[in-house]
């Protein structure tokens, strides 16, 4: 938790953004996993709720009611039984006085100060202002207290909210920059164990579990479910039982979460802490296009051109290879490219690490000049392309997959034939993918990493730390 002057500032802020009616800031609930006491821990509370009221508690709702210029924390204090359980949990009064909040009610009063404020039913539908909703239990509290059924919530949901808490929790303040860098140092520690344990015979779910448990011994939790697989080229693949084979490379995508910050790293190593000559020759590319973005990233500079510009210096390198062909910027436009990268550079990374994905991507991640062509595969997947902005936290995260299920629907369709090798393609179908990514801080002049560590990803250096360190 931060200042209480922190949380004082920003909710002052966000009333002068809004600019009129009551905002109304959910918290999250404990969810059970499988049965009502036993419930995925730790509770991960709603990081826009975090950012404007600073508490942690279960069971919390924020009211910023702006034309009185009232600020409310609702919730229940917790009785003897669950405190022979849980502990001593401070009252909901004493929660807001942390945060500068002066007046606290029970949850069950909410409905009627609601109503009370905005007079009656139609101008409470009209004056109050919630952030799109992305747990059930919210929709249930949303559906009851304005009566909106929860399939017409996420359009309900207040544009200008949306707009005014994007435009804040963009551009991280110093305190924030802190918190991120604390987290991506957890974050070599994770990354840096999986490497020293990658070799052939170990299961991806034993190393898996392994960076899971750095994450969890020296932070909160992960910030995402830990990817590690030997099939790179599947985007998401959660650790298996597989062991690892000589030959191969393995991909660790993780991330912990720490003081309510994140961090994301990506890195592919070879099993046998050596690469093959094909294995090197896909690998350097993605080098390259990671570490071009560190020479152009920096405020003014719109993310979607950087993206465009790595998918054209991809392209370039692969016809050297002679798994592309053709004039590069033809294949770019027509989304040739997407083949080997279906995914955007990067994204926003904050409190969540896809930062304020629930507020929607188009908000968070572009603007009007910046529109995602959202009928091309590939483009379509872009998170981020509006321009960069000091104080904006990015990740860095280029890579080439070769998917046998997509070679074999783009050969049989001709998609993009005049542009690729699918020949050649055919032979790359056991070769599984290689992703590089970090996060990256823009500042005033250009852009830095997070983090007061890298973690080993040139090729040369990687090598000589799985050897040394085995």
């Amino acid at each position: 938790m931060f200042s209480q002057e922190t949380y004082i500032r920003r909710r002052s802020e966000l009333k002068k953004l809004v600019g009129k009616g009551v905002i109304i800031l959910f918290g999250n609930n404990d969810a059970p996993a499988n049965y009502p006491a036993n419930c995925y821990a730790p509770m991960r509370q709603d990081s826009s709720f975090i950012y404007y009221f600073g508490q942690h508690r279960n069971g919390l709702v924020g009211v910023i009611d702006i034309d009185n210029d009232e600020e409310w924390l609702f919730g229940d204090d917790i009785d003897v039984e669950d405190i022979v359980w849980m502990g001593f949990t401070p009252s909901v009064k004493m929660l807001a006085f942390e945060v500068g909040v002066a007046h606290t009610a029970p949850l069950s009063a909410i409905k009627n100060a609601i109503c009370k404020k905005s007079g009656n039913r139609q101008s409470l539908r009209e004056n109050i202002h919630f952030l799109p909703p992305y747990r059930f239990d919210t929709k249930i509290q949303i559906m009851d207290l304005l009566g909106i059924h929860p399939s017409k919530q996420k359009e309900a949901a207040s544009l200008t909210l949306i707009q005014a808490v994007v435009k804040m929790r963009s551009t991280k303040e110093a305190q924030e920059i802190e918190a991120i860098d604390r987290a991506c140092d957890v974050g070599y520690a994770m990354h840096t164990t999986a490497q020293l344990l990658i070799r052939p015979g170990v299961t991806e779910r034993f190393i898996g579990g392994q960076v899971d448990g750095i994450a969890r011994s020296l932070a909160n939790q992960v910030s995402f479910a830990t990817i590690f697989s030997q099939h790179g080229e599947i985007m998401h693949g959660n650790p298996s039982e597989a062991k690892l084979e000589a030959g191969r490379l393995a991909l660790c995508d993780a991330g912990c979460e720490l003081d309510d910050y994140c961090s994301d790293h990506t890195r592919t190593m070879p099993v046998t802490g050596k690469f093959t000559q094909r294995q090197l020759e896909i690998y350097s590319i993605v080098e390259a296009c990671h570490d071009y973005v560190l020479e152009v990233a920096k405020p003014g500079v719109r993310y979607m051109d950087v993206h465009f510009a790595v998918c054209r210096m991809m392209t370039d390198r692969l016809k050297e290879l002679g798994l592309m062909r053709g004039d590069t910027e033809e294949a770019v436009r027509a989304g040739a490219h997407a083949m080997f990268l279906p995914h955007g550079l990067g994204h926003m990374m904050g409190m969540d690490v896809h930062d304020m994905e629930g507020l929607g991507q188009i908000y968070v991640g572009f603007d009007e000049e910046t529109r995602p062509n959202l009928e091309q595969f590939g483009t379509n997947c872009l998170r981020m392309g509006r321009r960069l902005q000091e104080g904006f936290v990015v990740t860095d995260e280029p890579g080439i997959y070769f998917i046998p299920a997509l070679i074999d629907e783009w050969r049989a369709s001709g998609h993009c034939k005049e542009f690729l090798n699918f020949d050649k393609l055919e032979t790359y179908k056991d070769f599984g993918g290689i992703r590089i990514e970090d996060d990256v801080l823009i500042t005033q002049d250009g852009c830095r990493f997070l983090g007061s560590k890298r973690i080993p990803y040139h090729p040369a250096e990687l090598e000589e730390f799985m050897k040394n360190n085995q």
